[in-house]
């Protein structure tokens, strides 16, 4: 949908709307007759939302395309992620509220683990703590590169962020991330020859942080992802004419949630913090994004049982998320990251849109399965939730005579 035609649609109304993502909902059965993790899970309370709402499956960016969480997130919010692109690492600035600068490159780093011949062995350096992060963050900021300004800090875990200043500097350059163990990091290639100083100022930062890591296994060395600089695009409470907030714990998300306009209200790690700050702000805004990591995690480590358990603390927290009367709720998640696959994956997504407006379906599970038969659909686009919330809460106008 056009936001033009969405902006002069908008009606103020009094409703409030609740986008609750999964982060990595979506799974695969191990075997044909298996369950999924949702399907498997133990949900009595997104299966009553389902019965009484409308189900179906949506597609982050399109069919066969497996997204990351930023393109995914976009289309949540309504952004055509292939005109809306962005890079991971202004998500990861603006996430731990780093003061991006017009004309900075931003790049998401991995501290990672690599063995003797220069082959990692782990893109994630065994998941180390934040504190660790930060002792390794000091490390990087000693390491000065010719012609540039550096700034290194801790994003979480053995995430961090890189950003560069300086004249002429480019966002087009490819990840060093080989995206699997038993490769080299790849080089960071510019992508247009405008980003060739760029590539070899990052090239150098590379080599430096191998040197200054090498005796700190198993983070001794740096992925580089998402190199990108900050752009300037419509504002999501513009667009769609509420008062956004994102409740969220990690920065990535945060970041995603700042880029579009939306306030970021400052909230705990664990899913009772996240509703204690959904009830805390309540009265505050009409429109609020709550995101649950930890379930994608889960997939990412191929822990099927985790993955199962953490929906099923999700769903516990339903009840105490419709005390609060909300007009709209939209269950989903961003992607699919099957536990099977240890990986993001381009399968659609479970979706369950809930209000008084909507017209039930045959579904009374909330499950990949048995959203294919629900009424919006086996592909619905990621970007048609928006104006179907907006919709469900009174706040589009009529179109046309």
């Amino acid at each position: 949908m056009d936001f033009d035609i969405i902006q002069k649609l908008v009606k103020p109304a009094d409703s409030k709307v609740i986008l609750l993502v999964m982060d990595g909902l979506g799974g695969l059965p191990t075997h044909a007759e298996d369950f999924t993790e949702l399907e498997k899970a133990n949900t009595p309370n997104m299966d009553r939302l389902a019965r009484e709402g409308v189900c179906g499956l949506h597609q982050p960016i399109g069919p066969g395309i497996t997204p990351g969480s930023g393109p995914s997130h976009l289309a949540l919010f309504g952004y055509d992620p292939i005109r809306y692109q962005v890079g991971r690492g202004v998500l990861a600035a603006l996430g731990i509220n780093f003061d991006l600068q017009d004309g900075d490159v931003a790049a998401r780093g991995n501290f990672c683990t690599v063995n003797s011949n220069g082959k990692v062995t782990d893109r994630r350096a065994g998941r180390i703590p934040t504190e660790k992060n930060q002792e390794l963050c000091e490390k990087l900021r000693k390491i000065e590169v010719p012609g540039v300004e550096v700034f290194i800090d801790t994003v979480k875990e053995y995430r961090f962020l890189l950003v560069m200043r300086g004249e002429n500097l480019s966002g087009e350059l490819a990840d060093t991330d080989p995206q699997s163990t038993g490769l080299q990091p790849l080089p960071p290639e510019p992508i247009t020859s405008e980003a060739e100083h760029t590539a070899d100022r990052v090239r150098q930062f590379i080599e430096k942080a191998g040197e200054v890591l090498s005796d700190d296994a198993p983070a001794n060395m740096v992925l580089m992802r998402g190199f990108s600089k900050k752009p300037d695009w419509p504002a999501f409470p513009d667009v769609f004419g509420v008062k956004p907030a994102a409740i969220a714990a990690y920065p990535m998300y945060r970041g995603v949630s700042r880029l579009v306009g939306m306030d970021i209200l400052e909230t705990g790690e664990k899913l009772a913090d996240e509703i204690d700050t959904l009830e805390k702000h309540w009265e505050d805004y009409d429109f609020f994004y709550f995101h649950v990591k930890k379930i994608d995690s889960a997939g990412e480590d191929g822990d099927f049982d985790r993955k199962v358990s953490l929906i099923e603390a999700v769903d516990a927290s339903v009840p105490q998320i419709m005390k609060l009367n909300p007009d709209v709720v939209l269950v989903t998640g961003d992607h699919s990251t099957p536990s099977f696959m240890k990986y993001h994956s381009w399968h659609p997504v479970p979706v369950l849109l809930w209000s008084k407006y909507c017209r039930n379906d045959p579904v009374n599970r909330f499950g990949e399965r048995a959203c294919m038969a629900g009424g919006l659909g086996p592909r619905i686009p990621a970007t048609d939730l928006m104006p179907l919330m907006m919709a469900n809460a009174g706040r589009l106008e009529k179109f046309g005579a």
